[in-house]
């Protein structure tokens, strides 16, 4: 079964497009190295919760939006020999002086799906 990272990370609306030319170059480091899919998701339609939300787990301020995204991998097998792969990959070297989003308020984990529907 498959395999999926996800994520939430807060990025200024200012730099919506710089996220997109980032995301835009790291998508194919991921593909190269074993990702089925990789998606990213700009906050269209975010609700504001009382206790919790999309803005409040990764502390968004006023001038931020939250990204919602996922890579998608055939297998952790390959999702953890990838992620690996992928961090040691010299595309990814230039990226991180690309400051467009603060790091430490990134959620991102594992997932084990348990649904896949498709039509």
């Amino acid at each position: 079964m498959s395999y999926i990272d996800g994520f939430l990370i807060p990025v200024p609306h200012d730099r919506r497009e710089d996220y997109r030319q980032l995301a835009e170059m790291a998508a194919p480091v991921f593909m190269d190295h074993g990702a089925i899919e990789v998606v990213e998701c700009w906050g269209d339609d975010l609700m504001r919760g009382k206790s919790t939300d999309f803005y409040m787990a990764v502390m968004a301020t006023e001038a931020e939006n939250v990204v919602f995204s996922w890579i998608k991998w055939p297998d952790k097998e390959t999702r953890d020999a990838g992620n690996k792969a992928a961090m040691e990959d010299e595309r990814f070297a230039g990226m991180e002086a690309i400051d467009v989003f603060d790091g430490k308020r990134m959620i991102f984990s594992g997932f084990v799906p348990i649904l896949e529907a498709r039509k």
